[in-house]
């Protein structure tokens, strides 16, 4: 990916890649943890199950923006995706997971997005910026809450 004005944020989540792979396909759980997201429909799938085509409605505060993105995938490593309809000009990014140990990965995002307006660069450079810092804080969260579920769920499985 090689866009004008890519932004990019790594860091460290307490859960192994198998988990951060489970937390950022599960496009459905998004309203749940994403800040902002409104809605996340999974319109069209791949052959092994994993969202293709995913439309998303976002609160831009002023009014809610629609967008779909289409994904590719390294399972479990990674995944990219753009954008192909929507309110947004263009939107294309990706996810890495490296193991660093076995319940601990760098997570790295990198996102590159078009508004399809002018906004003068140094304000969209600090929005993009926060913005993409929160969402990956995010992606943080959820992604140990899936796998502190996980080993809840194993814990159970054992005692029975």
């Amino acid at each position: 990916m090689s866009v004008s004005g890519e932004q990019e944020f790594s860091t460290e989540v307490a859960a192994s890649v198998a988990h951060c792979f489970a937390a950022i396909t599960a496009f459905e759980h998004y309203p749940q943890w994403f800040s902002g997201i409104e809605r996340a429909t999974v319109v069209e799938r791949h052959a092994d199950g994993c969202g293709k085509r995913v439309d998303f409605s976002i609160n831009m505060t002023i009014r809610s923006i629609r967008y779909v993105l289409e994904y590719q995938y390294e399972r479990p490593t990674g995944l990219t995706w753009c954008s192909v309809d929507g309110d947004v000009e263009s939107v294309a990014g990706s996810y890495r997971f490296e193991k660093l140990a076995p319940r601990r990965t760098r997570v790295t995002c990198r996102q590159a997005i078009s508004l399809g307006f002018w906004v003068p660069s140094p304000i969209r450079r600090l929005l993009e910026r926060s913005a993409l810092e929160q969402s990956v804080r995010e992606f943080k969260a959820a992604a140990e809450a899936v796998a502190k579920e996980g080993d809840a769920s194993r814990k159970r499985r054992r005692k029975s």
